[in-house]
């Protein structure tokens, strides 16, 4: 009996039911919480379903708050930036890696994996300075550029498999054609990657749209603020609107939650293909 109890399917569903509640647990309190009303959710004892559900936090989170628009719109401003600027950069230094003939290769692989272990912390001190130094504190570069650089280790690598799956007589072909390195990288190389591609771009997407610790230090200005630094402006010194403050997280969580919904699909059938064909 106690074999069946701790057989292979049985131990491998209990793994798999406490990274499901591991991982949607929080994400379904905070949904609730955000249609409680103060009230309810201090309330003894414990309701887990609102009573009487509300949608007056959504409305004082994403209309009264004077600046929670602005707080979007830098969000989806600098994700949008620095992803494209990643997907560009990594392009061009992951086809030179999968098809320039580069000496150390391998080397130059293993710096970028080595450069992508740093703990961001480390890096804070040394990029402050280096945007006090341009004047680029309290501005979208200050940003944009830092998340270019701790996407490009990831976007790179996921890109390079990828390219070096592609068989070189397509290239040549092109190449035949009339078709530039350039001109093969972006008719040939990139259309073939699309999934890829994809997986970078998301990857990239979701990292900038989360990222709190760069966003706090770089841009202290209000009006510069992202989402997720800017949500943390709800909590006044004795008060914590937990309603508000959960509706306002869930209004930021909607548009990552979208992007992986609808590319899913490629997001995993990307990270699979990549790494087997690495």
């Amino acid at each position: 009996m106690s074999a069946g109890l701790f057989s292979g399917a049985r131990l491998r569903f209990f793994a798999a039911a406490i990274v499901v509640i591991n991982g949607f647990f929080p994400a379904i309190w905070i949904l609730l919480t955000s249609f409680k009303s103060s009230t309810e959710l201090y309330r003894k004892p414990i309701t887990y379903l609102p009573e009487h559900p509300t949608l007056q936090n959504y409305v004082t989170a994403a209309i009264e708050q004077p600046l929670f628009q602005v707080f979007m719109k830098n969000s989806v401003v600098v994700a949008l930036l620095s992803t494209a600027v990643s997907l560009v950069v990594a392009s061009f230094a992951a086809y030179a890696i999968a098809r320039l003939n580069l000496k150390n290769r391998q080397l130059v692989l293993t710096a970028i994996i080595a450069s992508s272990m740093f703990p961001l912390v480390t890096l804070l001190v040394p990029l402050f300075e280096t945007m006090r130094a341009f004047g680029w504190l309290n501005s979208y570069i200050a940003l944009v550029l830092p998340y270019v650089v701790l996407n490009l280790p990831v976007c790179t690598l996921i890109l390079v498999s990828f390219f070096q799956s592609i068989p070189r007589d397509l290239e040549n072909a092109a190449m035949i054609d009339g078709c530039t390195r350039f001109g093969t990288l972006w008719r040939v190389v990139l259309p073939l990657s699309a999934p890829g591609v994809f997986t970078a771009g998301i990857l990239a997407f979701v990292n900038a749209w989360d990222e709190f610790l760069l966003a706090l230090s770089l841009n202290s200005s209000a009006a510069m603020r992202t989402l997720p630094v800017g949500i943390t402006l709800y909590q006044g010194e004795y008060t914590f609107p937990w309603p508000i403050i959960s509706a306002a997280l869930i209004v930021a969580i909607v548009p990552v939650a979208i992007v992986i919904a609808i590319f899913q699909e490629r997001v995993v059938g990307g990270l699979t293909a990549g790494g087997l064909k690495g």
